[in-house]
């Protein structure tokens, strides 16, 4: 068999545009029709598949993530009450779902570990919902009006078990992540960065150009010494994350199932709103 081509592919994948340089670069950028995405179910099942796939293409030397319009990812599907699955006041439907939901949310992170090749974040804005995807990347550029937060879980009523579990006490210290957590703290882009989340902090419209920029100099290495530096530096992190993901999805099923259906969820909040929060706390 041979290895994905990426003219195969490169259309495959409804929320993630794809293009890719003459010199390998890859960048995948998150959306939805064209503009900011909102975490779903089918876009669940669509990363855990993505991962992989970009993965495995060895014309692809470098990949970069960044997303549409003001914030990268900061609603999930289920918010002000709408769901984007039904039967999901069926217990045995419910069950169903979370063993699924298992099965692709361990996919989701742990395929994003296996890739190789050097990642660079370049994160657009507000990322509310699974920053873990951000915060792996070997490189993380942010725009100035960024921040970062879980409003997905506690708020939601769920148990952090996605992976989140697992990055914010390796980056910011296990009492710091705790708290952060529990309280559905809201970090802005310098917090973030002093913090060590975040590597470079900069105006919105620099943060591509800079990810490129970057990408070209890491390219200048050798190609294997580029191929083999994300393995081995991320090989720890794998096993935390093979400790700690399947076990966390499935306390965070067994809160939703006793806790859903629950009241409908909060009004999402604007980048610029989730900012001036941050700023006035």
């Amino acid at each position: 068999m041979r290895p994905p081509a990426f003219e195969d592919y490169k259309s495959s994948y409804p929320h993630w545009r794809m293009e890719r340089s003459e010199d390998g670069i890859l960048l995948l950028q998150f959306h939805k029709d064209g503009g900011e995405a909102d975490w779903s179910y089918d876009i669940h099942h669509e990363t855990a598949q993505l991962w992989s796939r970009v993965g495995g293409d060895a014309e692809t030397k470098l990949i970069i993530v960044t997303g549409t319009g003001e914030a990268f990812l900061r609603r999930e599907a289920t918010y002000a009450g709408v769901v984007d699955r039904e039967g999901m006041d069926d217990a045995r439907q419910r069950a169903v779902e979370w063993i699924d939901a298992h099965s692709y949310g361990k996919r989701i992170e742990m395929d994003l570990l296996e890739i190789e090749q050097p990642m660079i974040a370049a994160i657009n804005g507000p990322c509310t919902i699974h920053s873990e995807q951000l915060l792996l990347c070997d490189v993380v550029l942010a725009a100035e009006h960024t921040v970062i937060a879980d409003h997905t879980h506690m708020p939601f009523g769920l148990v952090p078990g996605d992976g989140v579990q697992v990055i914010f006490p390796l980056l910011m210290g296990l009492n710091r992540a705790r708290y952060f957590m529990l309280t559905g703290e809201v970090l802005d882009a310098q917090q973030c960065l002093d913090l060590g989340l975040f590597n470079e902090v900069l105006p919105a419209d620099q943060v591509l150009p800079r990810a490129y920029e970057l990408a070209r100099k890491i390219l200048e290495a050798p190609p294997m010494t580029v191929r083999l530096f994300r393995p081995v530096l991320m090989q720890q992190v794998k096993r935390m994350f093979l400790d700690a993901v399947s076990h966390g999805l499935m306390a965070e099923a067994l809160a939703a199932v006793a806790h859903f259906p629950g009241e409908p969820m909060p009004e999402v909040k604007t980048p610029s709103e989730l900012v001036a929060e941050t700023r006035a706390g």
